[in-house]
C-alpha cells in the first residue's frame, strides 16, 4: 500500500470549529505527513501559519448554494491559498432527475477554480443507480475526485459505496472513517483519499499495525 499518511486529509469542519481547532490539526498533518481540510474562513489563516496541502468545503454542507455562489467560494477558497475543493453537489437536483443542471452545477466549479474539485455525492442518500447517475456526471464535469460524504448527513462512507464509486473517479472515504481498520477497509475498496477527524489516530495505528517509519 502507498504512503497512508499522504493519503489522508485530517479534518476540522463545523460550527463551533475555532482557529486553535485547526492550528491543532494543521500540527499533526505537517508532523505526520497528511493533508488537512479546513473551513474556508480560515484558509488564509492556516496558509500563513503552516507549509501544509490545504482541502476547504464549497456549497456545505447541503449543496443548495447557487451555483454562482458556490464558484464565488471557490475563487475566495482558492485566493486565500486552498489547494484543493471539496464542493458539496445538489443531490435534491439529482433526485429530481435533473441530471444536467446537477452536472452543470458542478462543471461551473471546476471551471472556477486551477486546482483539484472533489465532489461530495451524499452517497449514502442515494440509491445504487443514483449514486451511478452522480458518478458519471461528476466525470462529466470534470472533477479530480468523488467523495463519499459530508459527515453532516445520513450516515457515511461504506465499503460497498467506495467500490461502485472507485468504477468513475479516485474516491475520497469521508464519514465515519475513525481507525486504522476502517480506513484500510475502504483503501482495499479503492479509496484514494481518506477524510478524518482522526486522521491522527489513523495514522497512529497504521504504524503501529504494519512497523511503517515515522
Amino acid at each position: 500500500m502507498d504512503d497512508v499518511p499522504s493519503r489522508i486529509e485530517h479534518t476540522v469542519l463545523g460550527p463551533t470549529t475555532t482557529f486553535d481547532d485547526v492550528t491543532a490539526v494543521l500540527d499533526a498533518a505537517l508532523r505526520e505527513g497528511m493533508h488537512a481540510c479546513i473551513p474556508p474562513c480560515y484558509v488564509e489563516e492556516a496558509d500563513e501559519y503552516a507549509n501544509v496541502n490545504l482541502v476547504t468545503v464549497v456549497g456545505f454542507p447541503h449543496g443548495q448554494h447557487t451555483t454562482e455562489a458556490k464558484c464565488a467560494e471557490a475563487t475566495d477558497a482558492w485566493d486565500a491559498g486552498a489547494d484543493e475543493i471539496d464542493v458539496v453537489a445538489n443531490v435534491g437536483r439529482l433526485r429530481e432527475g435533473e441530471d444536467v443542471t446537477f452536472r452543470e452545477d458542478i462543471a461551473e466549479v471546476v471551471a472556477a477554480v486551477p486546482v483539484p474539485v472533489k465532489v461530495i455525492v451524499e452517497a449514502p442518500l442515494l440509491e445504487e443507480g443514483e449514486l451511478r447517475r452522480a458518478c458519471g456526471a461528476v466525470v462529466d464535469a470534470g472533477a479530480a475526485f468523488v467523495k463519499t460524504a459530508t459527515g453532516f448527513s445520513e450516515g457515511g462512507a461504506t465499503v460497498g459505496d467506495v467500490a461502485v464509486m472507485s468504477e468513475y473517479l479516485p474516491v475520497k472515504a469521508s464519514g465515519g472513517v475513525g481507525s486504522w481498520d476502517r480506513a484500510r477497509a475502504m483503501f482495499e475498496a479503492g479509496a484514494g483519499r481518506i477524510g478524518a477527524s482522526s486522521g491522527d489516530v489513523i495514522v497512529r495505528e497504521y504504524r503501529e499495525a504494519t512497523d511503517a517509519p515515522e
